[in-house]
């Protein structure tokens, strides 16, 4: 009995070890006027299929991708910067492109107040895409956080948090997940505690257009590696900033930390905003069956506005911008390059 038992032990153990799951991260997905006006449709809706074609298989060759959703969903009169708010047909875009998850706390999310905040919340759910860092009461916080995804049987938790909303605060019993001490450590210990072999963190932090980490990025980085959280992703500056492999206090085992993935898509024009980052992991099984964090890589992707007989904004992997806009996509590939050859520690550039 003794050596059945030990043989199917092993056994499970080599099964467990050939285990695989990839994640990816996309940074902010922003919502311009001139993105709302390039969509508009001869009909009077607006269509934004157009502008993920070119990396949906990117997106959809992950097992679980998760994006940045930077603007309200809050119906009515649709609007950019400065006080966002996109077209329920955007949203239906990005889950029609792949992403699994889309998070909510950021500096834009009380763009429409309350209102928006709620709105957006149920946009999201009629869509049947899971979301995190904003609901429309602590009850339903409750019930969505600790969330913990099974993803080719891995067990992964995700946490958001932003530091801050521009100056609006909630006025009714509407919450956001801010970058609050005691919250954090409140929620990675619920969401271990829940059964997450991994956990990601994705905050909203920094300062925008700024290539190096802040000494807040480094401060809240180093919290989160301390509680032991095995993915931390940033974003919010608008710009690539560096990636680091660290190790696990808890576990001793691999974590990433990106500082920023910069812009999903935009109708920012700087050299250094028109371009992000996509991060992506597997998951793996060492020999005793641990859940760990393998292959960490990034790769870039370009946004370019409408041109070329295209009515749309377009985002493209870097190595594929149309011939017209490879002088400037070089510009944001230099820049970026610039920095993490000098600050990446561990992570592979893929293309």
């Amino acid at each position: 009995m003794d050596g059945l038992i030990g043989a199917l032990v092993r056994l499970t153990l080599l099964l467990a070890s050939g285990q695989e799951a990839t994640l990816l991260f996309a940074g902010d997905a922003m919502m311009h006027q001139a993105q709302i006006d390039a969509a508009r449709t001869a009909a009077g809706g607006y269509d934004y299929t157009a502008c993920f074609a070119e990396v949906k298989s990117l997106i959809q060759g992950a097992d679980f991708a998760v994006v940045n959703l930077e603007t309200p969903v809050a119906g009515g009169a649709y609007s950019g910067y400065p006080c966002f708010n996109a077209p329920d047909s955007y949203a239906e875009a990005l889950r029609d492109a792949g992403f699994d998850l889309f998070l909510t706390a950021n500096n834009h999310t009380l763009d429409r107040r309350d209102r928006g905040l709620k709105r957006t919340f149920s946009l999201l759910d009629s869509l049947a895409v899971p979301h995190l860092g904003t609901y429309p009461d602590s009850l339903t916080r409750a019930k969505v956080i600790p969330m913990v995804k099974d993803i080719k049987g891995f067990k992964v938790g995700f946490l958001n948090y932003t530091y801050g909303t521009n100056g609006i605060s909630v006025t009714s019993d509407a919450v956001v997940d801010y970058i609050d001490e005691d919250q954090i450590k409140a929620d990675v210990a619920a969401t271990r505690h829940a059964g997450a072999e991994i956990i990601a963190a994705c905050v909203h932090w920094g300062e925008e257009y700024t290539l190096i980490p802040v000494a807040s990025e480094r401060r809240w980085a180093d919290l989160l590696t301390e509680l032991g959280v095995d993915l931390i992703i940033g974003g919010h500056p608008h710009v690539v900033q560096p990636l680091e492999t660290r190790v696990n206090p808890l576990t001793g085992r691999r974590s990433l930390l990106v500082y920023s993935l910069g812009n999903f898509i935009s109708n920012m024009k700087t050299t250094d905003t028109r371009g992000g980052m996509l991060a992506t992991v597997t998951l793996s099984r060492d020999s005793i069956g641990n859940a760990v964090v393998t292959n960490p890589e990034y790769r870039y992707v370009f946004t370019v506005p409408p041109s070329g007989g295209s009515a749309n904004f377009r985002l493209f992997p870097l190595e594929s911008v149309p011939e017209a806009w490879r002088q400037r996509a070089a510009a944001f590939e230099n820049n970026a390059e610039r920095v993490l050859t000098k600050r990446n520690k561990g992570v592979r550039r893929a293309y």
